[in-house]
């Protein structure tokens, strides 16, 4: 049975070479039907691994108050403006520490105060391109970043303006890359931080690279970045999930009120959970990942009509080899099935060049937007599935034409 099977595997590719350029289009044309499958689905996956892994790390049980929604667009149809939120201002960030009480909570304080900042040790300095944070004592805990050396900053690092610091694991790469940076002296725009800790590494999101970055006690930081308008971010842990919606209406509540929003009045903040926007980009994947089940389909399609076409030509113009053979003895369930392995063969050869397409599309993605690439193995077995189901329903009836040919009219055929 092996040996019969390679000897039409062989037949098969021997046909395919004296058809070779009907053979490469319609290879082509299959492929490019896995290509958009593999290579999408690749993509997908690719870009939902790593912002699952970066917002999971927040934790199902952490939701944020800042100045939008998540994805509100400031302009709505007809190019009209929609309302503009008031930026968070450090006086509303007091008055909400202040005043927000809910059982098992902690609540985070944070801005962004530049990120081109130039870091300096000694006669060593970065590239203008360090992120710099003011933060409070609980912006670790509740963004999920964990130290990897030293220590966190700390309520009297805080509350007594100290000047130190906790620094990204890339410095260890630059700065400090022969020594122990803990305890050393850094300077940013003139001032000098005494490093306490060093961050675990998190890698880059959309090109954002999340190890180069100093975290520095809030009131110290504002203190250095005077430029006005500064947004701030509010982000309250909860120790127990099943609290979250107690202390997100609590929330809602103390801010409404510190804005001076009346009962009628809607929002002029936005509330983020983690899980919501990990679900809104699940949704989005879901569109995508059924974009290229379509693509791939109406292509597919294409390719199978190509295939049969070929197939049948292939009938044709060997109708005589054909009436030789069964001269020869062979049975038709010996011709269709030559027919049918070599159809499978044509499709797998399509098969094999979208998925190599496909990977090479979700490793450029990955590598452009700095994402860590999955290889789709899920997409590579539906789509060695999807090529052997087209081609045996491609070469059905030009199979079951060539086995049902008369030996003797085949014979005479020229």
């Amino acid at each position: 049975m092996f040996s019969l099977f390679r000897e039409n595997v062989r037949i098969a590719l021997d046909s395919i070479r004296t058809q070779l350029l009907r053979t490469i289009l319609t290879i082509i044309i299959m492929g490019i039907g896995i290509w958009a499958l593999v290579g999408i689905l690749s993509a997908v996956k690719a870009l939902e691994t790593n912002i699952a892994g970066n917002f999971a790390s927040m934790g199902s049980n952490t939701f944020n108050i800042q100045r939008y929604e998540f994805g509100v667009n400031r302009r709505g149809p007809g190019n009209e403006r929609k309302k503009i939120n008031p930026i968070i201002r450090y006086n509303d960030v007091r008055q909400f520490v202040d005043t927000y009480e809910y059982p098992f909570t902690s609540t985070s304080v944070s801005f962004q105060g530049t990120s081109t900042a130039e870091v300096k040790f000694e006669n060593k300095k970065t590239d203008p391109e360090v992120q710099v944070f003011g933060v409070n004592e609980n912006y670790l805990d509740n963004t999920g970043v964990k130290i990897d050396q030293g220590r966190n900053l700390n309520v009297f690092d805080v509350k007594n303006n100290n000047n130190v610091c906790v620094i990204g694991s890339d410095f260890l790469k630059g700065l400090f890359e022969n020594e122990n940076p803990l305890d050393k002296t850094i300077s940013i725009r003139g001032v000098k931080f005494k490093i306490v800790g060093v961050l675990e590494s998190k890698g880059s999101t959309f090109g954002n690279n999340q190890d180069l970055k100093v975290l520095v006690p809030i009131q110290v930081a504002r203190s250095v970045f005077t430029q006005p308008n500064i947004n701030y971010t509010i982000s309250i842990k909860v120790d127990d999930k099943a609290m979250m919606q107690g202390a997100q209406d609590q929330a809602t509540i103390t801010f409404r009120n510190i804005r001076g929003l009346s009962p009628v009045e809607e929002n002029d903040f936005g509330i983020l959970r983690s899980d919501d926007l990990l679900n809104q980009v699940a949704t989005i994947s879901g569109y995508l990942e059924v974009s290229a089940w379509i693509i791939s389909i109406i292509t597919i399609l294409g390719s199978s009509i190509a295939l049969m076409n070929i197939m049948l030509v292939s009938v044709s113009e060997r109708t005589r080899e054909i009436g030789v053979r069964k001269a020869l003895g062979a049975k038709n369930t010996t011709i269709s099935t030559q027919f049918f392995i070599e159809t499978i063969v044509i499709g797998q050869f399509g098969s094999i060049l979208g998925i190599i397409l496909g990977i090479l599309t979700g490793l450029a993605f990955a590598k452009l937007f700095d994402f860590d690439f999955t290889l789709p193995i899920a997409a590579m077995i539906w789509a060695t599935i999807i090529t052997f189901v087209v081609a045996v329903i491609a070469g059905s009836y030009p199979a079951t034409k060539a086995a049902r040919l008369d030996p003797i009219e085949s014979l005479r055929y020229e």
